[in-house]
């Protein structure tokens, strides 16, 4: 972890130092410390402030914390104070420098789209909900009991690649409607329109493709994408855009070769047929646009026994031309959303950063920056998990432990143990080339 930062984001320390000190009268913190404890809480998978409470009431974690950071170990409630005052977008521009960063380095570089386009999912989650009125910004939605539940939601913008990672590029929350009910698809078709605006200004020359759901093939996405120089995947529902699935159905019969059969044995023994069906040129309103459908089945045999089939079907549309050698890479990378859901969300939720834990229960602010933290120690223990380097010495050898076992046992070293200094010495003057899973 220690390695993973001084190879990856040797000024970050420096960066921290850049943003404004919110604070009217200053405690004996300087805020670098304030704000590296902050992300430590979520390096470290506390899951709460109570939680790194202990941890700041430990004695030996406090030394070793010191001999990592060279900065004291502030205590939660102090760290509190400051979250609900300081300025939310320079806690975002701060992830977004680290992300840069990355992107200089070319970390992700082999995995891009045609060898060229960095895929950015988005998509809308929950962080917080609460029985009662929270704050102004709360959204509300009554259900037909007439029961009333207020909640905070987000809309983010992740890099996901093919081998794994899922890193915030930009977020957006979605916020109180004028006192209206809160609408899944009005709510956060708005929040697109401004995290598209948020993410150009942070990447302005990155070639990117989107990724989305359902909720995103609308004629104001297309414009959005066009103005911005941005390639497109989406999930195509039925319903979706009508009179485009009225011309598929006509292009099917007149197009009846446009059509491509994949098997591939998996390193399980499972064997996978894929049957590709697209289309090009279909026209919505002006704009250009693809289809693409899979039909994919799964047979796994296990040992010779009896056989297990599982089906999947996906179909998306794109402004990006279709055809026999890039069929089966574009529907790769149009499912690859599913990696905001999955290493995103559900690892921020269930893998021991807890997000819907209400770290601040009182200050709006403060929940939008707790957030920024959590994003960037994601990124971070990202960064340390999927390196050749980790999955050799830890998740190789057989009946290797969890990575939540892993994060325990860090813990505990970080109790139990004395740290030799000299050692650290050695890591932080030491540069390594990761070496990332492919």
């Amino acid at each position: 972890m220690h390695q993973t930062i001084r190879n990856n984001f040797p000024k970050l320390l420096e960066w921290m130092d850049e943003i404004d000190d919110c604070r009217k009268k200053r405690s004996s913190y300087e805020l670098t410390a304030l704000l590296t404890a902050c992300l430590a809480m979520y390096l470290f998978k506390c899951g709460s402030r109570n939680a790194m409470t202990d941890l700041h009431d430990d004695e030996q974690f406090n030394e070793n914390y010191t001999k990592i950071f060279k900065l004291p170990l502030p205590h939660p409630d102090t760290v509190n104070r400051v979250m609900t005052k300081l300025d939310d977008t320079q806690i975002e521009r701060l992830k977004i420098t680290m992300v840069r960063v990355l992107i200089r380095r070319k970390v992700f570089c082999n995995q891009r789209f045609q060898g060229k386009y960095y895929s950015v999912a988005i998509d809308g989650t929950g962080v917080a909900s609460f029985k009662h009125h929270h704050c102004s910004q709360c959204l509300s939605q009554t259900s037909k009991n007439g029961k009333t539940t207020y909640s905070h939601k987000v809309v983010e913008a992740h890099l996901v690649t093919y081998n794994g990672f899922s890193i915030s590029l930009a977020t957006e929350w979605i916020e109180n409607p004028a006192d209206e009910e809160y609408d899944k698809q009005d709510c956060e078709r708005k929040a697109f329109t401004r995290i598209a605006t948020k993410l150009k200004k942070a990447f302005p020359q990155l070639p990117i493709v989107i990724l989305g759901d359902g909720l995103y093939p609308y004629e104001g996405f297309f414009a959005i994408c066009k103005a911005n120089d941005w390639r497109y995947i989406v999930t195509f529902k039925e319903g979706n855009l009508k009179t485009v699935w009225k011309t598929i159905e006509e292009e099917k019969i007149a197009q009846p070769d446009n059509k491509k059969q994949e098997i591939i044995i998996k390193p399980d023994k499972s064997i996978q047929e894929s049957q590709y069906i697209w289309l090009n040129d279909l026209n919505y309103r002006g704009y250009n646009l693809n289809y693409l459908e899979c039909n994919e089945t799964i047979t796994h045999s296990p040992d010779g026994k009896m056989k297990s089939i599982e089906y999947k079907h996906f179909v998306h549309i794109s402004d990006l031309s279709l055809n026999e050698g890039n069929i089966a890479r574009t529907n790769q990378t149009g499912r690859l959303r599913w990696k905001i859901e999955n290493e995103g969300f559900n690892t921020l939720k269930n893998g021991g950063y807890c997000m819907k834990h209400k770290y601040s229960r009182t200050s709006y602010l403060a929940m939008k920056n707790y957030h920024q933290f959590m994003q960037m120690a994601s990124m971070i223990n990202q960064l340390m998990v999927k390196t050749v380097q980790f999955k050799q010495n830890f998740l190789c050898v057989k009946n290797h432990k969890t990575l939540k076992s892993l994060w325990k046992d860090i813990v505990a070293v970080m109790q139990w143990v004395s740290l030799d200094k000299a050692k650290l010495e050695i890591i932080s003057m030491t540069r390594v080339q990761s070496c990332f899973i492919p």
